[in-house]
Parts: structure tokens; C-alpha cells; sequence
């Protein structure tokens, strides 16, 4: 069964900048069982396909192929039969979403859509059936077990060995403080085998999957905002934070975004805008990623034994690149010379950096997860606080060089230099309300909050200050950009003032030569009435001594016309007086 969608706007965000796509018309959807549908010519130009499931941003195709949101989906009704309003006891985590959704969680609709294509809905038409087999079985999970005087950790590359781990086994929580999912990028099998075996709310996994920041009125992926009573019941929490790179060349970045493609979380990387020659390599680029963290505490009663269990998703890493300025320092002190330095892993994985700062957990950290199990989010939330320091250096370093720029007098006279540094305000004048957004929701949801379930402290206050910094820091850069953009444009209306003051002067220059020439073609056409040529001769000192007076005459009352004038304003004034 296939649907015909014409005339419908690409609504998913552009890499570069937030313009809709352009309009695609017939466009067929296909479900999972058939063969794939070759992309049509139109879209093998804007696209990149690989064997592996790699498409590269933007997305080419109709964003509502899967249906808008106020259609049923198109997914769902190929791919399975509907039973309409079915209240017996689901047999997977999938039909457990689905139900939701037809009962009162309507935004859980994109995350069902989203397991049966395992990645982003549009870009299902772009995947290979062996590319789509291998996303919806990825899975990289390390298992923390967190014990009084050790951290085991225990990597998993299957849904099966998920299913198999020993939680029902009578030692398998001896001595057992606490255990921890760290889960890089999702799929369907992970989220199917997690979500059945820990109970786990769907709304979790539903914001991670997507880095959208505003939505068109027909999006069914959108993310509408929790009340505040209704986000306090819940054991989980989301983090948005923008990781900077830097890449030596323009392919580093391309490479860079073939990655983010081939991620199963939506996941886009900026390029930010081109900057002085002298101080970058030419041709580098940096790019800002936008990236998600999420915990989540299983629920238990209050009475329980046992161990806290936890889920940390985190995003995958991109290997292209550098972190820019080598990334943030360790959190603790300087080891002195005669202690042992621990080996850190490489700062291209946010995966296993965070697994490292998790292992170095004291005994009396472990001691409070009991208390508080947003313990086990602490270090984590403390590398996010570092990229977002670095995201604000950087910051900082762009608007200096946008100040230099004004100051250079060359660029002062190429108006065209102005202009791009006005575009690059621009962007960031655009980014810093998005930023502070995000910070003060990070202030407010997650480091601030006393209430959550399980707890009784709060062992993320620790880095309210770090994030009140972050914020100050972010209006003083919102102003400072806001005072430069003033500053530009005043400097453009001086420029363009000397501009007209230099072309008036042109403009008197020609006035002069019209004003002395016009008598003199006046005095000649008069002279040269007369028939006889022969005549002229006689009558040339007559002409200079005519045409010279009148034409210096004329200049006298162009050159001092508004003294003349003001004078015979004052004697009309004057004879007024006096006659009365």
C-alpha cells in the first residue's frame, strides 16, 4: 500500500542554517518488509548513502512521509494491524508505547515510529535492508557495579547478553551498592530489551531521540513542555549541551557530518561562520554539535534493599576533528610527583570519558547514592558544565575578533567586510537566547531540584554555582553582542556618510565647471547671431570683455550665494522696519 504526499515543506532543521526544505512531490513510502525504494534522482544529488546506513544531513525526502501529526501514522498502520482501543496487557515494550499513544501520551507516537524504523522516520527510504538490520540491533552498553572497594565494569554488544545478565540470581547483588546503564546511541532491540526488563518510562527514551529546537504546527515530533508538578514525579531528566570541534579543513567537517548521519539519534553539527584568515588555518572550520544527556533511577520502594539501578544514555562521539582547545582538564587536583598518574582515555569518546570519571568515584560518593541517587550524575553532569565553559571561551574568542575587525581601518572601507561581520553577529545574537534556554532549564529541572523520588539531599547542588556562572556569563555575552552590533551599524552609517560627503564634493566640482562654461556658451550664441562671420574678428575683445565679467559674476554669486542671500534677507527685514 503506498500513499502519494504532494506539496509538503521539509520542516526538519538544516545543518548550516534553519531553512524548510524544498518541496517534494510523490514520493512513495514502502514498509520494512518490502525491497527498499531506490531514492529518486532528485534526492541522489542532496544525499550520501552508504552500505553501512549513513545518510548526511539535511535530510532529502518529505519530512511527512510518516504522516503530520494530525494524521495517523503511516508507519504504524503498514507495519502492524490495528486493534483499535485494546487495554490487555501488552506483549512488548512496542505495543506498551502504542498503547500510550492511543491513551493519553500522544507524543509517544514518534517514539514508536521511531523503533520500528530505528532511526530517524525520514530516513527510512534512504537505508538498505542490511543497514536497517544493523541499526535496530546496535547496542554499546558498559554495566557499572558499583561496590564498596570496587567498580566492575562489563561491556555489551548484544540485546541477547542484556537479556541474559544475572539480576535474579541470589548473589547477583552481594555487596552490590549500585548499577549503571551506560548506553551510547539507541536502537530498537535496546530500547525493546531495557525498557521491558527495567520498567522504564517511555517519555526517557523519548527525549533523547532528537536535537530539534523549534517546530512547524504539522510536526509529529514534537516535544511539548512538562508542567512543573507533573516533571517533579519523574526519576529522569534530559541535559542539552553544545560540544565544540575544531577541524583543520573543510572535509574534516564533511566527515564529521557523515558521522552525526550515521548516528540513530538525530543528531546535526553547525558550522560556524569563517573568521580571520591570520588567525585561523585557512580552510579550517569549527563546528558545534548539538548533543543530549539523560539519567534515569528505577523505581523502588522505600523499604528496599536493593542496589539503585540507573540508566545514563549519552551520545555517540564524533571521530573527525579535534576537541577544540584539547578539551576540558580532570576534576581533581594535580597528582604530586610520587603519586601514580591513572591513564585517562583519548577525549574523542564522550562515552568512555564519562565511564573514566564515573570509575574514579570515592567510597564516600558511593556512600550517598543511597541517599540521593543523582550521585551517579554528578561527575557526568560535570563534564557537561565543562563543555559548556569551553562553549563559552570560544564564545568570548569569536567576539574579539569581531571587535578587531571594526577597528581595522581596511576593513572599515570594504563595505562588503562590514557586512559579513553583521552576519556573524547575527548568529550569535540568535544562539544566546537558545543557550541561556537551555542553562537555566539545567538550573532549574536538574541542579536546583529538591524534589525527586528516592532521595533525600540533593548531591547535584554541588554545581549550582558553576551554572549560575555559565548563565551570567552568557547575558554579559548576549549584551556584549548586542553593544557590537550597535557599534557596526554606526560604523556603516559613518562610512556611508563619507561616501556621500565624497560624492557631493564630486557633484561641486561639476557645479564649478557648469557654472563657468554656461556663460560663456551664453555670451558666444549671442555673439554668433550675427550672419556674417568675417565680422567676428572685430568683435572678439568685445566677447572677453562681455564674457569674462558675467562668467566671473556668476561664480561670485554661486560661490557666496548663501552670504548674498542672508544679506538680502536682512535689508528686506530692515526696509520692513522702517517702513513701518
Amino acid at each position: 500500500m503506498t500513499k502519494n504526499v504532494q506539496n509538503c515543506f521539509i520542516s526538519i532543521l538544516c545543518l548550516a542554517d534553519f531553512k524548510p526544505r524544498p518541496v517534494v512531490t510523490a514520493l512513495n513510502w514502502e514498509p520494512a518488509e518490502e525491497k527498499a525504494v531506490a531514492s529518486p534522482r532528485s534526492l541522489a544529488q542532496a544525499s550520501k548513502q552508504s552500505s553501512a546506513g549513513i545518510v548526511v544531513e539535511p535530510f532529502p525526502g518529505d519530512a511527512y512521509i510518516i504522516g503530520d501529526v494530525y494524521e495517523k501514522s503511516h508507519i504504524r498502520r503498514e507495519q502492524t494491524k490495528s486493534s483499535g482501543n485494546e487495554t490487555t496487557a501488552p506483549k512488548t515494550y512496542l505495543d506498551h508505547i502504542d498503547q500510550l499513544t492511543d491513551n493519553g501520551w500522544p507524543q509517544l507516537r514518534y517514539l514508536g515510529d521511531w523503533m520500528r524504523v530505528t532511526t530517524a522516520p525520514p530516513k527510512w527510504q534512504l537505508l538498505s535492508p542490511e543497514a536497517k538490520k544493523e541499526r535496530a540491533s546496535r547496542v554499546k552498553v558498559a554495566l557499572l557495579d558499583f561496590r564498596a572497594d570496587s567498580v566492575t565494569r562489563h561491556d555489551i554488544s548484544t540485546a541477547a547478553q542484556l537479556r541474559d545478565l544475572p539480576s535474579d540470581s541470589p548473589t547477583a547483588y552481594d555487596g552490590l551498592l549500585s548499577r549503571l546503564f551506560v548506553v551510547e546511541d539507541l536502537s530498537r532491540d535496546l530500547i525493546e530489551t531495557l525498557g521491558l526488563n527495567l520498567d522504564v518510562d517511555p517519555m526517557f527514551f523519548r527525549g533523547q531521540l532528537s536535537d530539534y529546537i523549534w517546530y512547524n504546527t504539522r510536526d509529529p515530533w514534537i516535544e511539548l513542555p512538562e508542567i512543573d508538578f507533573v516533571s517533579r514525579k519523574r526519576s529522569y531528566f534530559h541535559v542539552s549541551y553544545s560540544p565544540a570541534r575544531y577541524f583543520r579543513a573543510h572535509k574534516d567537517l564533511s566527515l564529521a557530518r557523515t558521522e552525526a548521519g550515521g548516528f540513530n539519534v538525530l543528531r546535526r553539527i553547525s558550522r560556524d561562520a569563517i573568521w580571520i584568515p591570520g588567525a585561523d588555518i585557512p580552510g579550517s572550520e569549527v563546528g558545534l554539535l548539538r548533543s543530549k544527556i539523560s539519567f534515569w533511577v528505577r523505581p523502588r520502594k522505600e523499604s528496599s534493599t536493593d542496589p539503585v539501578t540507573a540508566i545514563l544514555l549519552v551520545d555517540p562521539s564524533i571521530t573527525a576533528g579535534f576537541p577544540l582547545w584539547g578539551g576540558h582538564n580532570d576534576f581533581d587536583v594535580c597528582p604530586s610527583v610520587a603519586d601514580k598518574v591513572r591513564a585517562r582515555p583519548h577525549k574523542n569518546s564522550i562515552f568512555e570519558d564519562i565511564i573514566y570519571h564515573l570509575q574514579s568515584m570515592s567510597v564516600e560518593d558511593l556512600a550517598i547514592v543511597a541517599q540521593d541517587p543523582r550521585m551517579l550524575f554528578q561527575k557526568p553532569l560535570c563534564v557537561i558544565c565543562a563543555e559548556w565553559q569551553t562553549l563559552l571561551q570560544y564564545t568570548n574568542t569569536r567576539l574579539t575578533q569581531l571587535e578587531w575587525e571594526i577597528e581595522d581601518p581596511y576593513l572599515r572601507n570594504v563595505e562588503e567586510d562590514l557586512i559579513t561581520t553583521l552576519n556573524k553577529l547575527h548568529v550569535w545574537r540568535r544562539r544566546f537566547p537558545l543557550y541561556k534556554t537551555i542553562v537555566s532549564e539545567v538550573l532549574t529541572k536538574v541542579v536546583r531540584r529538591q524534589e525527586f523520588p528516592f532521595a533525600t539531599t540533593n548531591s547535584l547542588c554541588i554545581l549550582e554555582k558553576d551554572f549560575e556562572l555559565i548563565l551570567d556569563k552568557l547575558d554579559q555575552l548576549h549584551n556584549r553582542a548586542e553593544r557590537i552590533m550597535s557599534v557596526v551599524t554606526a560604523v556603516m552609517s559613518i562610512e556611508e556618510s563619507k561616501k556621500a560627503l565624497g560624492q557631493n564634493r564630486s557633484l561641486a566640482r561639476l557645479t564649478y565647471l557648469a557654472v563657468t562654461f554656461v556663460p560663456l556658451s551664453f555670451v558666444s550664441s549671442f555673439f554668433a547671431m550675427n550672419e556674417d562671420v568675417t565680422r567676428l574678428g572685430r568683435t572678439f575683445w568685445i566677447y572677453f570683455a562681455v564674457a569674462i565679467p558675467v562668467t566671473l559674476l556668476a561664480l561670485i554669486v554661486v560661490r557666496f550665494s548663501d552670504t548674498l542671500s542672508n544679506i538680502a534677507r536682512r535689508l528686506l527685514q530692515f526696509s520692513a522696519t522702517k517702513g513701518q
